[in-house]
Order: C-alpha cells, then sequence, then structure tokens
C-alpha cells in the first residue's frame, strides 16, 4: 500500500492489512513492564508450579493471572 488512503481503504474492506504495519516498534498502552521481586514459600512455589503445569502456562503467567483476576475483582485493575 502507497499511501494512508490505500490502507484506510484496504481495512474498510476486511483485507488482511497486517503485512502494511511496522510492528517493530508496537507497544500496548498502559502495560508497559516493571521487574518486581517476590519471596514464596517453597510449598508456595511448588502449588504455583503445579497449577502452571496443569494449564499449560509458565509460573510467571499463572502469577500474573491471578493477581490480575483478583485486582479485577477488587476493581482496582488496570482496565
Amino acid at each position: 500500500m502507497k499511501t494512508t488512503e490505500d490502507f484506510d481503504e484496504a481495512f474498510d474492506r476486511s483485507e488482511d492489512v497486517v503485512d502494511s504495519l511496522d510492528r517493530s516498534s508496537a507497544r500496548r498502552p498502559g502495560e508497559e513492564q516493571r521487574r518486581v521481586n517476590v519471596d514464596f514459600p517453597v510449598w508456595m512455589v511448588a502449588a504455583l508450579d503445579a497449577e502452571a503445569r496443569h494449564l499449560g502456562v509458565t509460573r510467571q503467567s499463572i502469577i500474573k493471572m491471578w493477581l490480575a483476576e483478583r485486582l479485577d475483582d477488587r476493581g482496582t485493575g488496570a482496565a
């Protein structure tokens, strides 16, 4: 596509425009990452690992999912 008008018209026709996008620097607003360190008891890490294996995700993913759910339930989540 040569112009933004070409892009807009293709998008409006429900054409696949993904290859026209430069995704190398794409970011989700409000989703910047910040590293934190948390110490957990051994039994908790084992339980997290077991649940993560059961769901087929990483330990980090299960922690993030559960924290996001809890914050969302309390109305303090990002969205």
